[in-house]
C-alpha cells in the first residue's frame, strides 16, 4: 500500500475498523499495555493509536497525573479515539494528526507504544530508531506486530478473488509484509529489538483467534489496508466481496495470532 495513502485508507473506513474493537483490537491493546508496566504518572507516546485500544487503557494506568499522546495519519480515527477519551472524562490525553515517522514531543517520554503499526513504516529500521529517540533513558518500547501465519487464510483468499477481477495485481502490500515477515518470530523479533540497540527484552506469543461473520469479515477489509486490493470498479468490487466472503463460509475463525514485545532503553 502506498505510504501517503495510509492517512486516506483509515479515514474512509474508521467505522469499519472499529466494529473490530471488541472482538480483537481492544484485548490486544490491553494486553499491550500491560506489557508496557505503566506506572501512575507515565507519559507515553501512542504511535499510530488508531482509534484509542492502547490509548484509553493506557490513559488509565497513568492516571490524572500522566499523560499520553497519540499520534495517527488518520483525522477519523482519531475522531473516534477523542470521543473515547471524552465520554471517560480522560483529560489525560492528546491527539495529534501527524506521521510517527517524524513526530517528536516536547519532552522525552516514559513509554512508546505501538499496536500493529510499526510494519507500516517505509523505512521500518530509522522509523523505530525515532521512535525510540522519544524514550528518556531507561525508558520502556512495547509494540505488537502480527505472528507467522497470521491472517494468511483470509488474505490469500482475498487476493485470489481479487486477482479474477485484477490480472496485473502485484506489489501491494509489498513493504508492510516485508516488515512484518522480518518480525513474524520470537526470536527475529527479539533479534531486531537487540540491532535497535535496547535491553531486558521481552517477547510473549499471544495467540487469538476471532470468530468472522460475513459482515465483519468485510469490515475488517473495508477498515484496513486491504482495501486497496480491490478493483476500483464497484461492480467487479461487489463480485469480489460475493465470491470471497462465499469462500469464507457463515463464520470464519480468523487467526490473528500476536506477537507482544516489551524492551527497555539504555
Amino acid at each position: 500500500m502506498p505510504e501517503s495513502n495510509i492517512g486516506a485508507a483509515f479515514d474512509d473506513g474508521a467505522a469499519d475498523f472499529e466494529r473490530l474493537a471488541p472482538s480483537l483490537w481492544n484485548p490486544m491493546g490491553n494486553a499491550l499495555v500491560a506489557a508496557a508496566e505503566i506506572e501512575v504518572g507515565d507519559t507515553i507516546l501512542d504511535a499510530g493509536c488508531g482509534t484509542g485500544a492502547t490509548t484509553i487503557p493506557a490513559a488509565q494506568y497513568a492516571g490524572p497525573g500522566g499523560r499520553v499522546d497519540g499520534v495517527d495519519l488518520s483525522a477519523q480515527m482519531l475522531a473516534l479515539a477523542q470521543a473515547k477519551a471524552s465520554t471517560l472524562s480522560l483529560e489525560n490525553v492528546v491527539l495529534h494528526v501527524d506521521d510517527i515517522s517524524g513526530w517528536s514531543g516536547d519532552e522525552p517520554f516514559d513509554v512508546v507504544l505501538s499496536a500493529y503499526s510499526i510494519f507500516f513504516l517505509p523505512d521500518m529500521d530509522k522509523g523505530a530508531a525515532h521512535l525510540i529517540s522519544n524514550l528518556r533513558s531507561g525508558g520502556r518500547l512495547a509494540l505488537s506486530t502480527w505472528a507467522d501465519g497470521a491472517l494468511k487464510h483470509f488474505t490469500e483468499l482475498l487476493v485470489q478473488e481479487c486477482r479474477r477481477e485484477r490480472p496485473e495485481l502485484t506489489g501491494l502490500f509489498s513493504g508492510a509484509r516485508d516488515n512484518t515477515e522480518r518480525l513474524n518470530t520470537p526470536e527475529k523479533l527479539t533479534a531486531w529489538l537487540e540491532g535497535l540497540g535496547l535491553q531486558d527484552i521481552k517477547v510473549l506469543s499471544t495467540p487469538a483467534q476471532v470468530q468472522l461473520s460475513p459482515s465483519l469479515a468485510w469490515s475488517l477489509v473495508m477498515g484496513s489496508g486491504l482495501r486497496f486490493l480491490l478493483p476500483g470498479d464497484p461492480e467487479a468490487a461487489d463480485r469480489v466481496k460475493a465470491a470471497f466472503l462465499a469462500q469464507l463460509g457463515e463464520e470464519h475463525n480468523l487467526n490473528a495470532d500476536t506477537l507482544i514485545a516489551s524492551a527497555r532503553r539504555p
